[in-house]
C-alpha cells in the first residue's frame, strides 16, 4: 500500500449518520488525532456531540451531501440503512468505505442470505414470499416471516407455523416482498466482527457470545467458552465475508449454533456491532479504533481480549440506574446522551471486565 493512501492523524473522517455507533467512532478517531464531520438529518444528534462539525440535511439532498462530502478526506457510514443514493452520492466527492455494495445486499435480507450462500456460508432454510401463490406453497414452517427491506431490533417480523398464520402475516406486513426463514433450533447465538484494510489484510475479534431477548441484544460474552472448532467456523465465514464484499472498513456477522454444533449465518451489518462494544474496555483495540485504522489505511491493530468480560445494554429507563453502575469497581458505564428512554431504545451500556 502506497503512502498516499495513507490519511494521516488530522484528517478529516465523515460519518453519515448520528447515533451512538458514530458517537464511538468519533471518540475512537478524536484519541488518534483525527477530526470527524456528521451527516445526520436531526437537528441535534448524539455523534455530532462530540464530533469536529455537523452538517444538518435529508439523505435525498445532495446540496447537503456534497456540502459535507468536500470537507472530508474520507465518509463511513454508522448504520446500514443510509440510502443508496446518499452514498453514491458522496463517493463522486470523496471515497466512502466501506461503500456502497455492503449496504446494498444488507438492506436487502433475500439478497443477503444469497450472496451468503454464493460464499459458502451455511444459512438456515429460507424461501422468498412475493405473492399468494408463495404462500400457497411455502414449506419453511415453522419459520419467521422478515421484510426483505427495513426492520431492525425484532421490528418487521413474524413467528408463523401454519401457513394460514404465514397469509395473515403477511397480510399485516402489507403483503411487501418478505423472506420466510425456517426456524433454527439453536444452543446459542454468536458474533464475529471482521476488519479489512485498504491492503486487504483481515482481522477477526475474538467471537462473542450473545443473548437475545425481544430481538434486541441484551448481553454479549468473552471469551464465550464455545469449542475451538465452532469458534473457528465462525472465524472463518466472517474473514470469507469481509473479503467476498471486498470491503474497507469493519463488517459484523450475527449466526446461530445449532443443537448438532453447524453454523449458521443470520445477518451482516457492514459497521460497527452492538455485540463489539466490550472491546472498548477488555480488547487491544476497540472496534470503533479498529474502523478509523482500516477507512485511514493505517495498520490493523490487535485484537488479543485483555481481560474476559459480559457487556449489558442498557434499554430504556435501566440507564437511570446510573449511579449503580459508576459505584460497581468491574463496571465500565457508557452512556451515550440520549435525551428521552423509551421503551426499547438503547440508552448505554455497561461492560463489566472480570477478574481472570
Amino acid at each position: 500500500m502506497g503512502a498516499d493512501k495513507i490519511l494521516p492523524p488530522g484528517s478529516t473522517i465523515g460519518i453519515l449518520g448520528g447515533g451512538q455507533l458514530g458517537r464511538m467512532t468519533a471518540t475512537a478517531a478524536a484519541r488518534l488525532g483525527y477530526r470527524c464531520i456528521v451527516f445526520a438529518p436531526e437537528a441535534h444528534s448524539v455523534a455530532a456531540d462530540v464530533a469536529a462539525g455537523h452538517v444538518r440535511g435529508t439523505y435525498d439532498d445532495t446540496t447537503a451531501l456534497a456540502r459535507f462530502a468536500l470537507q472530508t478526506d474520507v465518509i463511513t457510514y454508522e448504520f446500514e440503512n443510509v440510502p443508496e443514493a446518499a452514498v453514491t452520492e458522496c463517493l463522486r466527492h470523496r471515497p466512502v468505505r466501506p461503500g456502497v455494495r455492503p449496504i446494498h445486499i444488507a438492506q436487502h435480507r433475500l439478497r443477503e442470505k444469497e450472496f451468503f450462500r454464493g460464499l459458502g456460508i451455511g444459512t438456515a432454510d429460507y424461501q422468498p414470499i412475493r405473492s399468494a401463490a408463495d404462500v400457497a406453497g411455502a414449506t419453511a414452517l415453522p419459520g419467521i416471516l422478515k421484510t426483505c427491506t427495513e426492520g431492525y431490533d425484532g421490528k418487521g417480523q413474524a413467528r408463523v407455523v401454519t401457513r394460514d398464520e404465514l397469509a395473515a402475516a403477511w397480510e399485516k406486513l402489507g403483503r411487501r416482498e418478505c423472506i420466510l426463514e425456517a426456524l433454527v433450533d439453536f444452543q446459542c447465538e454468536v458474533s464475529a466482527i471482521v476488519a479489512r484494510g485498504l491492503d486487504g489484510t483481515t482481522r477477526c475479534f475474538p467471537i462473542g457470545l450473545n443473548d437475545h431477548r425481544d430481538g434486541i441484544l441484551r448481553t454479549t460474552t468473552v471469551p464465550s467458552g464455545l469449542p475451538a472448532g465452532t469458534l473457528a467456523t465462525a472465524e472463518r465465514f466472517g474473514v470469507d465475508l469481509a473479503r467476498g464484499l471486498d470491503l474497507v472498513g469493519l463488517v459484523a456477522l450475527e449466526m446461530f449454533v445449532t443443537r448438532d454444533g453447524q453454523v449458521l449465518a443470520n445477518e451482516m451489518a457492514p459497521r460497527p456491532h452492538n455485540s463489539g462494544h466490550w472491546t472498548i474496555d477488555a480488547c487491544a483495540t476497540s472496534q470503533f479504533e479498529q474502523l478509523v485504522r482500516a477507512i485511514c489505511g493505517l495498520p490493523l491493530g490487535p485484537v488479543d481480549v485483555l481481560a474476559p468480560s459480559r457487556m449489558e445494554n442498557l434499554i430504556g429507563d435501566e440507564a437511570n440506574d446510573w449511579q449503580h453502575y459508576v459505584a460497581e469497581p468491574a463496571a465500565r458505564l457508557h452512556l451515550y446522551g440520549k435525551g428521552k428512554a423509551r421503551p426499547g431504545r438503547k440508552m448505554g451500556h455497561v461492560t463489566y471486565v472480570l477478574q481472570t
